[in-house]
């Protein structure tokens, strides 16, 4: 299923109030944190020329992010850059002055970490991302998970020091619950989905992944076509879409928005002219994209520069997960899980319609950038 949006009407530009965390000067800050890390490199952006010539594409790369700072995925740039920046806010309220990044291991500024704590609700790899930056800080995580987070997942949190509370129910359950327990403690909450009144640490999270898109546009040999971009609440989405819009301008690729079939809020979305919550059916092995309302600030970004709209199938998902596996010619393998594989899954798609690619004008000049999220996933939950 196939949407357009906007594709005759391209000129509209990154809103100011998201550039400040979208932009160029955004992944700029977060770079500079992120340098203070001593396992941060940049991940590989991978080239697949004979799957592009058999898609009839000029160029095809993937940036994969399953080696990401040790944890897999491309949330450990997000939730952990979360928890820095309101780290450092806090110890510059409380010690009346602004607090350099490169103070972070200061006694006093840790000594106000450690009176912190961070909460969050996950599936698995935001979770991991906020104990992680948590860790690092030297302040206190709480990871709420529901019971259908695989125990190992479970465990990868734990081991970056998190306290893990298991919640019965399903993944809107444990949100509710972190947020409820969040309120009552004076805990901080760290949330990758925005709702009314709660935007701006979102907003956070979303300015953490700009870094994966500043590093695939550095090290691709010219500026993208098609970016076609996985989705769950969109967050991810914004910062693809917001970064290419600031960074290209008029030059920005056509941007694609995939969800799963049975999970496609921002496409429903779309349909209704306004943010809406979709029914949570049968579950999707695309498990980290399973969410049933955006987020209210990545909503705002994609209605403004997504090209279009798409949903998957399952059997779409693992045939891409097979495509990056079991590469064509001389191609490298990429471990990808199904969440981590649905941008090539909608690609994949878009080039068997012939009415698709004549939309969204893929042929042999298209150069398109995708990313791969995760790395091989086991369990139910990513």
């Amino acid at each position: 299923m196939l949407r357009l949006n906007h594709l005759d009407e391209r000129h509209q530009p990154l809103h100011p109030d998201d550039a400040q965390y979208l932009g160029r000067d955004a992944a700029a800050r977060v770079q500079a944190l992120l340098d203070l890390c001593p396992v941060a490199q940049r991940t590989p952006l991978r080239a697949l020329p004979a799957l592009a010539e058999h898609l009839g594409l000029g160029a095809l790369f993937v940036k994969d992010e399953s080696t990401r700072l040790g944890l897999g995925s491309f949330k450990a740039l997000g939730g952990a850059y979360a928890v820095v920046t309101l780290v450092l806010e806090e110890a510059s309220r409380r010690l009346h002055r602004t607090v350099p990044p490169a103070e972070l291991l200061e006694p006093a500024v840790r000594a106000i970490a450690a009176d912190l704590t961070v909460a969050c609700a996950t599936d698995g790899n935001h979770g991991r991302s906020v104990a992680a930056g948590a860790r690092f800080t030297g302040c206190r995580a709480v990871v709420f998970v529901h019971e259908g987070v695989a125990a190992e997942r479970a465990d990868a949190i734990a081991a970056c020091g998190a306290e893990i509370r298991r919640v019965p129910g399903v993944y809107a359950d444990a949100v509710a619950a972190a947020a409820r327990e969040a309120g009552a403690r004076g805990w901080i909450l760290v949330a990758d989905t925005a709702s009314p009144g709660y935007e701006r640490i979102p907003q956070l999270v979303a300015q953490g992944y700009t870094v994966m898109v500043r590093e695939a546009l550095d090290a691709l040999p010219r500026p993208p076509t098609h970016a076609f971009v996985q989705a769950g609440v969109g967050g991810l989405a914004s910062a693809v879409a917001g970064y290419l819009s600031d960074a290209l301008g008029d030059a920005r690729p056509r941007i694609v928005i995939v969800e799963p079939e049975r999970s496609a809020c921002l496409l429903a979305s779309h349909d209704a002219g306004k943010p809406v919550a979709v029914a949570q059916d049968e579950a999707t092995i695309m498990a980290m994209l399973e969410c049933q309302e955006p987020s209210l600030t990545a909503w705002r970004v994609l209605a403004r520069l997504a090209d279009a709209f798409m949903t998957v199938s399952e059997e779409d998902a693992v045939n891409a997960v097979r495509a990056l596996a079991k590469p064509r010619g001389a191609d490298p393998a990429i471990a990808a899980g199904e969440s981590g594989a649905a941008g090539l899954a909608g690609l994949l798609a878009a080039c068997a319609s012939e009415a698709a690619r004549r939309a969204l004008q893929l042929g042999d000049d298209s150069v398109v950038l995708l990313f791969n999220t995760e790395g091989a996933t086991t369990g139910k939950s990513p």
